[in-house]
Formats: structure tokens, sequence, C-alpha cells
């Protein structure tokens, strides 16, 4: 994916909110392929919505370079995936940001979670396991906080 010229901030890089728009342009490609995308929600009324989301920014992106997001579901169940996201600047080869999701199957009538249809969380059931061996981001599990030293040390 291309970084939009709009997408700038009066820092010179991409505004922190359209780091969110490349990582949900990722996962809707996700939810395509494990068939929970749009059609998903136009002929089933279930969807996917996110729950919570941690993104850390770790190097600036700047106009006219290229992303590419990497996802790796780490665990899923009934109603939920959780997944982690990588982002890498294509031209300069680094990691630039990543995001870990829990993302929620819900009922589009009730607005309310609801469980997977049995034959959609066979086939999630089946990209978490081949997602299993791969090794866990260090960044999963990441919590926000100010680390703070024991005094009198």
């Amino acid at each position: 994916m291309a970084v939009e010229s709009q997408w700038i901030d009066y820092n010179g890089h991409l505004n922190l909110a359209y780091y969110q728009v490349l990582f949900d342009r990722a996962a809707d490609g996700v939810f395509a392929a494990l068939g929970i995308g749009s059609d998903y929600a136009a002929t089933r009324n279930l969807s996917m919505f996110a729950l919570e989301a941690h993104i850390s920014y770790l190097r600036e992106i700047k106009q006219g370079e290229r992303v590419v997001v990497d996802s790796q579901i780490l665990d899923h169940d009934e109603k939920r995936i959780h997944v982690f996201q990588t982002m890498s600047n294509v031209d300069g080869g680094f990691v630039s940001a990543t995001a870990e999701i829990m993302q929620l199957h819900v009922d589009m009538e009730t607005r309310r979670a609801a469980p997977f249809p049995i034959d959609r969380l066979r086939v999630v059931g089946a990209c978490a396991a081949a997602h299993a061996d791969l090794p866990r981001p260090d960044r999963a599990g990441r919590r926000i906080g100010i680390p703070r030293r024991a005094k009198g040390g």
C-alpha cells in the first residue's frame, strides 16, 4: 500500500490515524481470505468489530513510501480473533509499526457478540493452526505504562 499525500501531518510524516487505516485495510484482506469479510457481512448479517487495539509507532513513514502489513493470528475462540500485525516499509526495509488487535464476531441484527458459524470457525481455526508454529512477536502482549525506578536504588 502507498502512503497518500493527504495522510501526512504537519510533522512531515504519516499521521497516527492513518496507521490504523493501513492496518484496517490489511485486516479486511485477512477477513476476506477467511470468508468473514464484506461479502460475509452482506450475506450472513455477521461481521467483525475491533474490540481493543494497541499500536506501536516504531519508525516514521513519509509521503510516497510504500508499506506492507503481515498479519498473524495469535489465538481465537468461538467469538474472537487475536491478531498481531507488522507494518514494514517496503522501500527502507524496516518495521515501522505494529498493531495487536482483538477482533469480535458480531451479529449485525442484535449488534452483540455471536459465535462464529461452524464453517467459519473451522477456517479461522485452520489459519490459526497454520500460524501456531510461527514465532510469537516480541511486541505481543505489551502494556502501556511509564516505567518507574524503585526509590532509593
